[in-house]
């Protein structure tokens, strides 16, 4: 996985902006207004986003619509699965370790 993606969402605006896109396009003065930025600044955190490729942009007339791309966010649940896998078998291993002291609690 590319620490690039993470690197742009620890950013809380960022990672607002993504929960924005999340419900569908939108222009950066929306995202400006939802999140109650300046444009320009809601536009500097787009960027991030853009370079990072998380989000693509679409240029109608002179607006600018930006929406989540699905690639980045497909890489990280890939590499999250294999420490999904690990935990999962680390609490299968405790819970059988717990029955056994129950089990020998009851005896």
């Amino acid at each position: 996985m590319d620490t690039t993606t993470l690197s742009a969402l620890a950013e809380p605006n960022r990672l607002h902006i993504v929960e924005l896109l999340r419900e569908g396009p939108l222009t950066v003065g929306e995202i400006a207004e939802r999140l109650q930025l300046r444009q320009p600044q809601a536009s500097k955190h787009l960027r991030v986003l853009l370079e990072a490729g998380i989000v693509e942009l679409h240029a109608v007339a002179n607006r600018r619509i930006y929406r989540l791309k699905p690639e980045p966010f497909r890489e990280m649940d890939d590499w999250l699965d294999s420490y999904r896998r690990l935990w999962k078998e680390r609490f299968d291993r405790l819970d059988a370790y717990l029955q056994q002291l129950q089990d020998k609690e009851k005896k």
